[in-house]
């Protein structure tokens, strides 16, 4: 009996690196099971992890602290890449459809927090070190406790004992930092009932509709001279002539009285019929449209790319249409529908819907692959090159004018960098950058919990004992006032003044808060990438702007 007690000690309460696992996985495991309660119509989801975590470290169990913040980090690094990573390829078209206005609003954000964070001082009296600290938690951005310690000890380098206190009152302000968010977010979203779903992509979405050619101009022209004709992209996929429906080559000729049907931009559709003269009336978008019966004596198939040197190829440069006398309809990338111009990157993975005659297809098949198990194969050296790039960027130095230490982005911003930058030019360098959505999915949420299990065990021991004595229960309510005042007050102004979407306000404010464990909240509420995209819109700059202002809030009050 006595053996086996010894042996349970050591697997549950002797610090080593396999008694570590063996914690962390059970936090994890019972975090999760835990997150799947409700309370009304609200649930913390993953945040329970972390809630778990706290109370395991608080009735003593210790872990090897070495293990705990490799594996709290490690994880942080995998989730922040992996949705850099998601994101990537619509981050920069988000910009020129309101991100910088997303940005701007997220700065608003960050400078009414630190506002807020002076006056605070001056009428409670809580050293700014302290107040910096808060401000950390409440905002649960740890980088930014780490540039504010930096810059403390710079200035005064006996500052032990306050460093120390700084990274208690981010530890116990923490907790509600993320909850003040997600419960701030319920608000808002109970304010913005009807949420709207959002799609944002690297393409126009391809929409089709038929016309019949009434310009007289047009009457005797190639499909190459039409195309030329609008400065807008647009694909001709079929041509009826005569009754008798055909495939379309670049030069064939077009005549007046023929019928065809265009892809294009759904904003399009106007100068298309200017164009061509009248527009039919028929929603070839319906889902139910019978292609088959449409093209009777043609094969329409999908077909995936599965040949790695097609990554980040142009679709033009491939002259399909003209070499083997058949059409691509669609494009179809993680379930989005892209027009298929031909200056449009192919990525592998992509579905394209190709129509012609049989053997055509067939040989168009060979030449894009179509074997979907090839996509099962994971890209690994891609992946751990860029956490590799993603960490040395975190640690670069960035100089600035009038503050006394270099800025590091971290962990945390490095990667998610570094995954966006290569989630959108990767394919254009032919480097595999495609991870299916459920790998994707699953890299994140097992970075996130891990992170948040290794946080909760590292925070908990003098959490109940920081807020029952001494100055925690004033740390706590200021944390939460910090947390709740800006991010209401923002949120509010966004959505009923601004009138901008909810999913897009509710990643600006995790973004700006630094805060994934909301941001997989908001995701669970709502379909789409729509928050997600915002978030790593606005994330690099907001966290950036938070570690400067905590800098010299230290330089001027400490």
């Amino acid at each position: 009996m006595d053996a086996i007690v010894l042996w349970l000690r050591e697997v549950f309460l002797e610090p080593s690196v396999t008694q570590t696992i063996i914690i962390l996985s059970l936090v994890c495991a019972l975090g999760l099971q835990l997150g799947k309660l409700r309370i009304g119509t609200i649930s913390l989801g993953i945040t329970f992890v972390f809630f778990v975590g706290i109370l395991a470290s608080h009735f003593g169990v210790t872990t090897d602290p070495v293990m705990l913040t490799f594996a709290q980090n490690f994880g942080l690094v995998i989730f922040v890449y992996a949705l850099g990573l998601q994101v990537g390829p619509s981050f920069f078209p988000s910009l020129k459809k309101g991100g910088i206005a997303q940005n701007l609003i997220s700065l608003g954000l960050v400078l009414l927090t630190f506002l807020l964070c002076i006056l605070l001082y001056y009428i409670l009296g809580i050293s700014m070190p302290n107040l910096m600290g808060i401000v950390a938690g409440a905002t649960t951005n740890t980088p930014a406790l780490g540039a504010a310690q930096t810059t403390l000890h710079q200035i005064n380098p006996d500052a032990t004992a306050e460093m120390a206190e700084m990274a208690l009152a981010c530890a116990v302000t923490y907790p509600l930092g993320v909850v003040g968010v997600i419960i701030a977010l319920a608000l808002l979203k109970v304010m913005m009932p009807k949420v709207e779903e959002r799609d944002d992509s690297e393409a126009p979405k391809a929409f089709f509709s038929e016309y019949e050619i009434c310009n007289p101009a047009l009457d005797g022209k190639s499909v190459r001279e039409v195309a030329l004709l609008l400065k807008r992209p647009f694909v001709i996929t079929r041509v009826w002539h005569n009754g008798k429906v055909e495939i379309p080559t670049s030069d064939m000729i077009l005549y007046f009285g023929d019928h065809i049907l265009a892809v294009s931009g759904e904003e399009d559709t106007s100068q298309l019929e200017i164009l061509f003269g009248k527009r039919e009336m028929k929603d070839w978008n319906r889902p139910d449209i019978d292609w088959n019966s449409v093209d009777k004596q043609l094969v329409s198939r999908r077909l995936v790319i599965t040949r790695p040197k097609l990554n980040g190829v142009r679709l033009g440069m491939l002259k399909i249409r003209n070499l083997y006398g058949v059409n691509i309809s669609r494009v179809d990338r993680a379930g989005v529908e892209l027009l298929p111009d031909r200056d449009l990157r192919l990525q592998l993975g992509d579905r394209l819907t190709v129509v012609g005659e049989g053997k055509a297809v067939e040989r168009v098949a060979e030449i894009l692959g179509d074997e979907v198990k090839q996509l099962d194969n994971p890209h690994l050296t891609t992946l751990f090159g860029g956490l590799v790039l993603g960490c040395v960027f975190g640690m670069i130095p960035f100089y600035l004018p009038g503050v006394s230490m270099p800025i590091k982005l971290g962990l945390a911003g490095g990667p998610i960098i570094i995954g966006i930058l290569m989630g959108a030019f990767g394919p254009r360098f032919h480097l595999t950058t495609y991870v299916t959505n459920s790998a994707n999915l699953l890299l994140r949420q097992f970075g996130i919990i891990l992170y948040l299990g290794g946080l909760g065990l590292a925070s908990g021991a003098n959490f109940f004992d920081t807020i029952i004595h001494g100055d925690g229960l004033l740390w706590v309510g200021t944390g939460f006032l910090i947390t709740m005042l800006p991010t209401l007050l923002v949120g509010w102004a966004s959505i009923k003044l601004l009138r901008n979407r909810y999913d897009g306000t509710a990643g600006m404010i995790c973004g700006s808060t630094a805060n994934p464990m909301a941001l997989d909240y908001v995701n669970s509420q709502l379909k789409g990438d729509g928050a997600s995209v915002v978030y790593a819109t606005v994330y690099p700059l907001s966290m950036f702007v938070r570690i400067i202002f905590a800098q010299i809030m230290i330089l001027i009050f400490a």
